[in-house]
């Protein structure tokens, strides 16, 4: 009866508001799974790669992103993530910062070539 008692209060602590990241042990709502699963393999692990591994690199790359959501949330406007706080964050890092730079750049040459694309086919 005590074991009972005990099993339904563990119950009550697992579930902490988090959006349901965090839910448990081994019942974690994993996000990232598939694409680290192929990341892993694209840099040379194998094909299938253990479990705890993509459990372990999950947990740092949501670790990471959740730093770098709460660092952005303190500059800049107050409460708002925007491009710019991210870049000001990793502009010390020259990987990172490049990296960015690409993606931005890359991101604004679509938008463009979706833009043409659209007037040409719906314009006058």
């Amino acid at each position: 009866m005590a074991e009972e008692e005990d099993e339904t209060g563990f119950d009550e602590e697992l579930d902490d508001g988090s959006g349901g990241v965090d839910v448990g042990y081994g019942k974690r709502k994993r996000l990232f799974s598939k694409e680290l699963r192929c990341m892993m393999y694209g840099f040379g692990d194998d094909q299938n790669p253990y479990t705890e591994s993509v459990d372990i690199l999950e947990d740092l790359v949501i670790e990471f992103i959740t730093e770098m959501t709460h660092k952005a949330m303190s500059i800049g406007r107050q409460g708002r993530v925007q491009v710019e706080d991210i870049v000001f964050l990793i502009r010390k890092d020259p990987r990172k910062f490049a990296r960015v730079k690409d993606l931005l750049t890359m991101n604004e040459e679509l938008k463009r070539a979706r833009k043409a694309f659209d007037e040409a086919n719906y314009g006058s």
